[in-house]
């Protein structure tokens, strides 16, 4: 079985003050302070603005002390996702990066590859993005686009799930992301597919009430895993790690912390600790963390 690691996404949410983090806790102590616990983050703020260079070089210094530590990255949504993407489905049609926004993508990725800690770049699509001809020859032009990063693809429409799909995915050594979502109309279900040295699963909650109609983004990402859930993806983790040479588990339900409770169940289900460290105030504010987590 390859190496698994667990994390979250992203770090720098205001409503984790006092529960992730203790309350006196200093904003550029977070990511230290989380790299403990965890040994991958993936970077969200990619996916809405490029990664500066000088970023990527103090966000390696700061996790440094955890030498298993790895960042992944969402690649920006210029690339995957129309600018109208509320309004408007996304499509080869309807996708539109600007002049420079390759170069800036790539400046930051760079960095982080320069540092060692940049495990997987996400390529993250919309459900409205479908497997069509058009489609598939945009994504086609993308991965040559970005081939020289460890790519991870992930589509939530279920018309990619085929074995046409999968070999070609196999065929260009790009990753296929196992997710967990609400199935509502055609998403795409739970698997365990590994097409790639890398593996990557993403649970980012059931809330299925205000999944497409949150009147607030993080809204939809309001979840907590209930333990029979999380058993449920505990076997498909390890049949996806048994083909990878590393692994990336990636709890995105982050409203108020909720993925750091369940990276960290994950985290315990996974391995053979008794109990895993967990932050102070997660475990005071998470009484369930009690059973499988010691605060640290």
């Amino acid at each position: 079985m390859g190496e698994i690691k667990i994390g979250v996404a992203g770090w720098d949410y205001k409503d984790w003050n006092g529960i992730v983090y203790p309350p006196a806790m200093k904003k550029p102590e977070r990511l230290e302070y989380l790299s403990q616990f965890f040994d991958v983050i993936e970077i969200n703020t990619s996916f809405y603005g490029h990664i500066r260079p000088a970023s990527a070089q103090e966000w390696s210094r700061m996790v440094a002390g955890n030498p298993r530590f790895t960042f992944t990255a969402k690649l920006n949504r210029a690339f995957t996702h129309s600018p109208l993407a509320v309004t408007q489905p996304t499509s080869a049609e309807t996708i539109r990066p600007n002049p420079n926004d390759e170069r800036d993508a790539k400046a930051g990725l760079d960095a982080l590859m320069q540092e060692g800690k940049l495990g997987a770049l996400l390529v993250q699509f919309p459900i409205s993005f479908k497997n069509t001809d058009a489609n598939r020859q945009y994504l086609e032009k993308l991965v040559g686009t970005f081939k020289q990063y460890p790519l991870v693809l992930e589509v939530r429409h279920e018309t990619w799930n085929t074995e046409e799909m999968l070999a070609w995915l196999t065929e260009n050594r790009v990753g296929m992301c196992n997710i967990d979502q609400p199935l509502l109309g055609r998403a795409v279900r739970p698997s365990e597919h590994t097409t790639s040295p890398i593996g990557y699963v993403r649970l980012h909650g059931r809330n299925y009430e205000q999944w497409f109609t949150a009147e607030k983004p993080h809204d939809r990402y309001n979840y907590l895993y209930k333990q029979q859930e999380l058993e449920k993806w505990k076997p498909r983790i390890e049949n996806v790690a048994e083909k990878a040479k590393v692994t990336f588990a990636i709890a995105n339900n982050h409203y108020q912390g909720k993925a750091a409770v369940n990276a960290l169940q994950l985290k315990h289900l996974l391995s053979r600790q008794p109990k895993v460290p967990a932050p102070e105030s997660l475990v005071e504010h998470y009484p369930v963390l009690k059973s499988f987590a010691k605060p640290d």
